[in-house]
């Protein structure tokens, strides 16, 4: 049985936990939120060259392919920042296209995240963008004569997002408050023709990158199926590098983890099932996957689905 149909096996104890807007460490929030600042930021030196009467040629040399992945291995060599700052980044003349994507992310970014774990959503769109990088760069080396110079925008890790949504929970429905819902891969097609639609004018390297990013996604939750959680080591360098900055936190993360592992034990002991207990692991759930749980955690969450069917 799969993470996700083990979840809702159990979901019926207590409805799901939703992270809500202003919630921290929403993971789904930050990631939105990052590519709104590259926006801004894009059209605040925009404005700032037309302020001094610079040229658009100007602007989209100097500034715009500073952000966008060139279409060479060498020219990665040569601004290897690139090959991150491009799938945040789009620029104003693009003002739908990023309004359309963050839509997505968010529709599909919520799935994921409500079913994989907080902690899934930024490595997803990452290696999203990463391997749709790669897959753009090499399809520019077979398709020398292509016209597209550079790659820019959040589709490609939008993409993988959007298909590792539907890969982990394919039965999920949208809009149930409408007859039985929309399925989401109703909505994953629809997504992939607007998308497909939306680069075709930007040559057959644009849509391979994009294929790269969906390939990405795809490969991820079967991985994590298998045991193999690729979010693992992005996760423990972003808590080492904010460890660094706030030593305090590892004498109090140490704390929460000895004071969890006693009430563990105490719960074990006393083999009482609580709403609290309850309410406790499947927050765990939402945060951090459903296989992140322990074995002990497991056969009490079974339990309680067992008792509340009493």
């Amino acid at each position: 049985m799969g993470e996700a149909e083990r979840y809702i096996e159990y979901k019926h104890v207590k409805r799901s936990k939703r992270f809500l807007l202003g919630e921290d460490n929403n993971a789904l929030v930050g990631l939105f939120t990052l590519n709104v600042i590259f926006f801004l930021l894009l059209l605040t030196l925009q404005v700032g060259y037309y302020f001094y009467q610079q040229t658009p040629t100007l602007f989209y040399s100097q500034v715009i392919q500073s952000f966008s992945l060139p279409n060479s291995f060498v020219g990665l060599i040569e601004k290897p920042w690139t090959l991150l700052t491009y799938m945040f980044s789009d620029s104003s003349q693009s003002l739908m296209r990023i309004v359309s994507n963050m839509l997505w992310l968010w529709a599909f970014g919520a799935v994921l995240q409500g079913m994989g774990g907080n902690n899934k959503i930024i490595p997803i769109y990452i290696y999203g963008g990463i391997l749709g990088g790669i897959f753009f760069i090499g399809a520019n080396s077979f398709f020398p004569s292509t016209n597209t110079t550079s790659l820019l925008g959040a589709n490609t890790g939008v993409v993988a997002v959007a298909i590792a949504a539907t890969t982990l929970h394919p039965t999920h429905r949208f809009f149930t408050h409408i007859r039985k819902g929309i399925p989401i891969w109703v909505l994953l097609f629809l997504y992939i023709l607007i998308d497909v639609a939306s680069v075709e004018n930007m040559g057959a390297t644009s849509v391979l990158a994009h294929l790269g990013g969906a390939l990405a996604g795809f490969l991820f939750i079967i991985l994590l199926r298998q045991g193999k959680d690729g979010s693992g080591w992005m996760n423990r360098c972003y808590s080492w590098v904010l460890n660094i900055f706030t030593p305090n936190n590892i004498l109090k993360n140490n704390q929460r983890l000895s004071d969890a592992r006693k009430e563990n034990m105490s719960f074990s002991k006393k083999n009482i099932i609580t709403q609290q207990r309850v309410d406790e692991i499947l927050d765990k759930i939402s945060s951090k996957g459903f296989h992140s749980l322990t074995d002990q955690e497991k056969d009490f969450l079974k339990n309680a689905g067992e008792e509340e069917n009493l």
